[in-house]
């Protein structure tokens, strides 16, 4: 028999919800808990778009940004225990450019001693890189992305497929496997996903988990109807928060315009009551409301990533990651002690750009979610608080 949970404790959690509004932390957010599948406690605070004064609401729709990665994880997994890909399998297979790649060197470009794998993908293990860094990997994925912002308005913007062949033009920052960094490996993902199924990423993902999961505000754009219920993206100035209206790799922030390019890392929009829906899945080990989605043994095989001693110590790196390793696109807690919130073994989950964030922990069948539109959030303060708030209330 597990813990019993005491949901008064919970309230505090909307309180804090309530002081970041009130100290202009955060514009708003909601937060959602699920014990043994039940909703057990919900709040919403703040304002969607602080302007009009349109308040959050449950059907609030967030940019989810590396929040996506998970889902593309399920995609990729799916096709696994379908026998149609196979996790050494060299991206090269499904993406040509990836065949033959050059590593960075101090003796200018090498090439890469093998092929990229899924595995190396799914483990940000591959060498790619971001855009956001000097280096030449970064620099590389930098000038991709610019071409995709630049021909996001245009009659030719860029295509899933397309991003991730010229990502495999670019150069690797260290050799496949070697170490970790946290990179576009989720997006070339969602390329594969699309070649090896023959159907447009967002399509595969609409027919094998968001409508049998009932996911119906969850996509990769947002239909012109419901664009009033989409969230303004702020970021902290010296002026207090204020409306961000830049297109972050490659998403588009307004939902404006045909979505062409959809982004396995941080495409997806979705609302709280959405994305539960998708980790409760996982948390039932792959069943949701009597649908088998995933198995067991493919839900296990997801949820138990790690990495190799050899290639954690660049994960250490950040803060909010200590105690957890990485794998299947996915923080994963090995040791509490080192946690910089109070956590549970055997938890997993991920974050976004945004603030939105998410956490299974198996072992007390609980299910937490939050969700905010803050530039440079991630895991921050208000996510570490409600953790917190989380584990004292477990009786």
């Amino acid at each position: 028999m597990g813990k019993t949970m005491d949901v008064r404790k919970l309230d505090r959690m909307g309180a804090i919800l309530r002081e970041y509004v009130e100290q202009k932390e955060i514009a708003g957010g909601n937060v959602c808990v699920l014990h043994y599948g039940e909703e057990i406690y919900y709040a919403q605070e703040g304002f969607a778009d602080i302007a009009t004064g349109r308040k959050i609401q449950r059907d609030s729709l967030f940019r989810l940004y590396s929040m996506t990665k998970p889902v593309t994880s399920a995609a990729v997994m799916l096709l696994i225990e379908r026998g149609i890909i196979d996790l050494l399998d060299p991206i090269g297979k499904y993406i040509p450019s990836f065949e033959k790649m050059t590593v960075v060197s101090e003796n200018g470009g090498v090439p890469a001693e093998r092929c990229i794998t899924i595995k190396d993908c799914l483990s940000m293990t591959a060498g790619l890189a971001y855009n956001c860094d000097p280096d030449p990997a970064s620099h590389d994925a930098a000038k991709v992305f610019e071409e995709l912002d630049k021909r996001m308005y245009s009659q030719n913007p860029m295509t899933t497929l397309e991003v991730a062949s010229k990502l495999g033009e670019g150069r690797l920052a260290f050799q496949p496997g070697t170490q970790w960094r946290y990179s576009t490996c989720a997006d070339v993902l969602g390329a594969v996903v699309e070649a090896a199924s023959g159907l447009r990423f967002g399509t595969f993902l609409e027919k094998e988990f968001f409508e049998p999961l009932g996911m119906n505000d969850t996509g990769f754009a947002v239909p012109k109807e419901k664009r009033d219920r989409l969230t303004t993206v702020y970021e902290k100035t010296a002026d207090g928060l204020t409306q961000y209206n830049g297109n972050h790799l490659g998403i588009c922030n307004h939902m404006d315009v045909e979505i062409c390019y959809e982004s396995g890392g941080a495409g997806l929009v979705s609302t709280i009551e959405d994305y539960k829906h998708f980790a409760q899945m996982l948390l039932n080990k792959g069943s949701y409301c009597g649908k088998r989605i995933l198995s067991p043994a493919t839900v296990a095989f997801m949820t138990n990533g790690h990495l190799l001693p050899s290639q954690q110590a660049p994960m250490q790196t950040w803060e909010s990651l200590a105690g957890y390793t990485y794998g299947n696109l996915m923080r994963v807690l090995t040791d509490p002690s080192l946690a910089v919130y109070n956590g549970f073994m055997g938890e997993y989950g991920w974050d976004g750009w945004l603030g939105p964030y998410f956490a299974n922990i198996p072992q007390e069948d609980l299910v937490f979610l939050m969700m905010v539109q803050l530039r440079d959030a991630g895991t921050f303060s208000l996510t570490r608080k409600l953790r917190n708030v989380l584990a004292a209330a477990l009786e």
